[in-house]
């Protein structure tokens, strides 16, 4: 019994090793493009840029982006002078042509602040699909919002922004093996009488210890009586 849960087990790795395998090429030749579009307004979504992973499995991409115009210049400052949030629109089109769309915020005084520079988190699952897409500023920026009223639409031209894709890790992989043929050991060794209960007496007899003190209780607790009696 144990040596067949043993190849079992043996064959179980060498397929997870194969399909690891078949992922990571998958992952190394497929590409993802994602259109990113920014609202500086209550409604309307511009464009923005585009980016291109293509390699999914290191993390590889290209990036090009839009220079603001003066309008969106006024119109970013507005935001961050009346502390709304900058919000950004992802169209992540996969290599199989299947798209998808994320939105994620900050706030407009941070990115202000920041001179337009920011950080796209991209996280993908084991298959290369996109799980969500994030933007985050320097937290420091957030505490000079207060100085958004001294700040030069001029330095606010190009966007400076880095992207990092994210795999989900996998769970480690039970050592199935080890455990089986621990197992193993011990059931020869009880058969040849080699091995001896060191617990001590409760540890050895709890489970008909326990038992007999519940039933003691409950007697106790039934029998207010007889307890007052004595």
């Amino acid at each position: 019994m144990f040596k067949n849960l043993l190849n079992n087990y043996l064959l179980l790795f060498i397929c997870n090793l194969l399909c690891l395998t078949i992922e990571a090429s998958y992952l190394e030749y497929s590409y993802i493009n994602i259109e990113l579009y920014h609202s500086l307004n209550k409604n309307d979504f511009s464009l923005r840029g585009n980016i291109t992973i293509t390699n999914l499995n290191s993390g590889a991409y290209t990036l090009s982006q839009e220079s603001l115009t003066t309008i969106e210049r006024n119109q970013l400052k507005q935001l961050a002078e009346e502390n709304r949030f900058y919000r950004l629109q992802a169209v992540v089109t996969s290599s199989d042509g299947s798209r998808k769309e994320y939105l994620t915020s900050t706030r407009a005084c941070a990115l202000a602040t920041s001179q337009l520079t920011d950080i796209l988190w991209i996280s993908l699952d084991h298959t290369g699909s996109v799980l969500g897409i994030s933007q985050t500023v320097s937290s420091g920026n957030v505490g000079n919002c207060q100085h958004i009223h001294s700040l030069h639409i001029d330095e606010l031209d190009e966007f400076n922004t880095e992207i990092y894709v994210k795999h989900m890790e996998a769970a480690p992989i039970p050592d199935t093996a080890t455990f089986i043929q621990k197992l193993q050991l011990e059931r020869e060794a009880r058969e040849r009488g080699e091995t001896k209960d060191n617990r001590g007496f409760f540890a050895k007899y709890w489970m008909y210890i326990v038992p007999v003190v519940i039933l003691v209780l409950i007697s106790g607790a039934t029998n207010p009586e007889a307890t007052g009696a004595r």
